[in-house]
């Protein structure tokens, strides 16, 4: 099958059957965060399951995640790291760009699942609202999940780390694991997707509480140490 066909099929199969899943998702809403997390890597473990046996894309990870609360932060290239990340998260709350939350009933799913949204050219006064829903999330037990640079770049563009990032570091006091991804290899963002083994390396966690520009610096060298 060449890789343009498993696309295709890739996309009737994921994107037709996520229709009607995020049209139930008012249900396990309901129900409460925890009903709407377990739907939520139930929906992930789908598009695991069609990257495997359509896309022929499996996931090598090295390293492993704490196993109490930390910061996140992470290199992305594609969709494919963040559902990856959400179950091997168990389940983090998750910067959200604004726009993404704006879409009809998905963003509203999303904000009960407890996203953080953030406007990425926030004023001051709207970085501080994503430093209370974080400081809340990690109130809750969970830990946080943020895409440091911004936005899903292509492999090798080694953009700045976003300055909201450095306010989480400060408000959470958390350590930071680092998580190195190179998906945009297999999977661009035009084109048809490629087979083969997408990794995630998680880095060494850094602590809490150092000096801004020393915790930047090793944090962007850590997730870009794959590119």
């Amino acid at each position: 099958m060449t890789a343009w066909l498993r696309t295709i099929v890739f996309r009737a199969v994921f994107y037709g059957l996520s229709v009607p899943i995020v049209l139930a998702v008012p249900v396990p809403a309901l129900l409460g965060q925890r009903a709407l997390i377990g739907y939520a890597h139930r929906w992930a473990r789908l598009h695991r399951w069609a990257a495997r046996h359509i896309l022929g894309i499996t996931v090598r990870v090295e390293g492993a995640p704490l196993a109490g609360q930390a910061l996140y932060a992470a290199k992305h290239h594609s969709m494919f790291e963040t559902t990856e990340l959400a179950i091997l998260l168990h389940g983090p709350a998750v910067v959200l760009k604004r726009e993404l939350a704006r879409i009809p009933l998905w963003g509203w799913a999303a904000r009960r699942y407890g996203a953080i949204v953030v406007d990425r050219e926030a004023s001051a006064g709207a970085l501080r609202g994503m430093m209370r829903e974080a400081e809340a999330a990690r109130g809750t037990g969970r830990s946080v999940l943020i895409y440091p640079e911004g936005t899903r770049v292509a492999p090798g563009e080694q953009p700045p780390l976003r300055s909201g990032f450095a306010g989480l570091y400060r408000a959470l006091a958390l350590p930071t694991v680092p998580i190195a991804v190179d998906s945009g290899r297999l999977w661009p963002r035009h084109g048809p997707r490629q087979a083969g083994v997408v990794t995630l390396r998680f880095g060494e966690p850094i602590p809490a509480g150092l000096p801004r520009r020393q915790m930047e610096e090793q944090v962007h060298r850590a997730i870009n140490a794959l590119e």
